[in-house]
């Protein structure tokens, strides 16, 4: 919901990065990147999506960015009845974006009452990097790859090779 449209790459980026984070996690089953991502933008009842993808329940959520600042909505809703189990709103400076999905990863596994185990704590603590510029490069890189072209293939390598660089 960034009013930058634009920055649908940031967006699509973090989404991917919750998911890989969640993976971390033994206890909770996730669905595939592609397989969440097919219910982008529709506007299709959450029970119906959740019941689709063989899950029990979804996690929603918005991304805004704009000045150096970040605003990230999560909210994880139970297939069954399609109510609310757990929201949460994160109003930050954008170099805190690693912080937030650490923050997102382990309020889903306390709601679902998972206990994570100290390599599970480690793992989702480790950012990435340090350097933030390297990480916009890193998820344009990823949008231009997931078109499966070749110029979005040619061009996410320059996105790579650019926050290599970094």
């Amino acid at each position: 919901i960034s009013s930058a449209k634009d920055q649908e790459y940031f967006c699509d980026g973090i989404s991917e990065e919750i998911i890989s984070n969640l993976t971390r996690i033994k206890g909770l089953r996730i669905a595939s990147r592609t397989s969440s991502f097919a219910f982008k933008g529709k506007s299709e009842d959450i029970r119906s999506i959740g019941r689709k993808l063989g899950v029990a329940t979804v996690l929603e959520g918005s991304v805004r960015k704009a000045e150096g600042r970040l605003r990230i909505t999560a909210q994880l809703i139970n297939v069954e009845d399609g109510c609310h189990l757990w929201t949460e709103r994160y109003d930050r400076e954008l170099k805190d974006i690693f912080v937030i999905q650490d923050e997102i990863a382990r309020s889903i596994a306390a709601t679902l009452k998972i206990a994570l185990t100290p390599r599970e704590t480690i793992a989702l603590s480790k950012a990435p990097t340090t350097d933030l510029e390297a990480y916009d490069y890193y998820l344009r890189g990823k949008q231009l790859f997931y078109q499966y072209k070749t110029k979005g293939v040619e061009f996410a390598l320059k996105m790579y090779t650019r926050a290599i660089e970094l």
